[in-house]
């Protein structure tokens, strides 16, 4: 099975559960990516220089939460895509709605971790 046809399995709710999987596997993403992002944010702002110890877990948790919020997002968009009924209906269309601006945050989130640390002064 490809991983285009594993993500829309997954968005449509097809390999677990009823039609909400997709949604919550795409809420979940967008707040993990929140999650790992957020100290991240925190550990850039205080490191001294790009050369420091914990320059590299920097990079990997903004990192992290890019990958993670644009897979949330995607995840979230062909659940919309392929969901059956309207809110309410118990498809998960609500829980995707939510998940778009999670999965975005954690994509600005990351970029704005990445961000500081090219910006960091080095020494």
């Amino acid at each position: 099975m490809s991983a285009a046809a594993v993500l829309v399995a997954a968005a449509e709710g097809g390999i677990i559960g009823d039609g909400r999987t997709g949604a919550n596997l795409a809420l979940g993403a967008g707040v993990l990516g929140l999650a790992v992002g957020r100290p991240a944010l925190a550990r850039a702002g205080r490191r001294l220089g790009a050369g420091s110890a914990g320059g590299g877990r920097v990079r990997t948790g903004g990192t992290a939460a890019i990958v993670l919020g644009v897979l949330g997002t995607v995840l979230a968009v062909l659940h919309l895509a392929t969901a059956r009924g309207g809110p309410g209906t118990g498809n998960g269309l609500v829980g995707a709605v939510v998940a778009v601006p999670l999965g975005v945050g954690a994509v600005l989130l990351g970029r704005r971790v990445l961000a500081r640390c090219r910006r960091a002064p080095v020494g």
